[in-house]
């Protein structure tokens, strides 16, 4: 079969290059996956000239997709393998679930804003990846069904890790969530060992808020 052009190959591989493994980024898979992911597709057509940028970009409902180096970061410090099981809390556009996807066993994610569920689910079959269930809900509250998760990626700030979301990660199990206030929060790896919480603060960040019990109302 003929190999299909992709126009954004070599920026894709740039951005890979300029702001990932120069800002520290070691990860052969997330470098791998990042390389991979087409984001231009994740974003409106009429931004897909920035999708590569430095930069987060809006999606609509007052949403953002997240800046390449923080996606590649979140997804370093998870520390993921080929067989493990990942809870992510806000699907958005899709782009850091299609990340997880390329890198995970099976990924579930939850969003609470339906068209956003709708429009990411669409693309990430429309893409192949059938390992991803996507559904609609109040992340702060996980996805107990399907708990115990090897690792949960939380994309919005909150004020303190939701207790529901350790709950449901598995014992010995690695967490990353944004933790402070509306508007400034610290990047926290969060690990269960012996049942008990432990963490470690991973840099400054911004992200849009999270919504629902045990984060913000609005």
């Amino acid at each position: 079969m003929a190999r299909v052009w992709d126009p954004f190959e070599l920026v894709r591989a740039q951005m890979v290059e300029e702001q990932l493994v120069r800002r520290g980024i070691t990860d052969a898979r997330v470098l791998s996956a990042m390389g991979k992911v087409p984001r231009h597709l994740f974003v409106e057509e009429a931004l897909r000239g920035r999708a590569y940028g430095d930069h987060p970009l809006p999606i609509g409902e007052e949403q953002t997709i997240s800046q390449p180096y923080i996606v590649a970061l979140m997804t370093q410090l998870l520390e993921l393998s080929g067989c493990l099981k990942v809870l992510e809390i806000g699907t958005g556009s899709g782009y850091q679930t299609a990340v997880l996807a390329e890198l995970a066993r099976r990924v579930c994610s939850v969003e609470r804003l339906p068209r956003l569920a709708e429009r990411a689910r669409a693309l990430l079959e429309q893409l192949g990846h059938t390992n991803v269930w996507v559904r609609v809900g109040s992340g702060t509250l996980g996805w107990p069904d399907e708990a115990p998760f090897d690792r949960i990626l939380v994309t919005a700030g909150g004020p303190a890790v939701p207790p529901p979301l350790f709950q449901q990660l598995a014992e010995g199990g690695r967490m990353v969530v944004p933790i402070g206030d509306a508007v400034n929060q610290v990047l926290t790896l969060v690990e269960k060992v012996g049942g008990e919480m432990k963490t470690r603060e991973c840099g400054e960040c911004k992200f849009v808020k999270l919504v629902g019990k045990y984060a913000w109302e609005t």
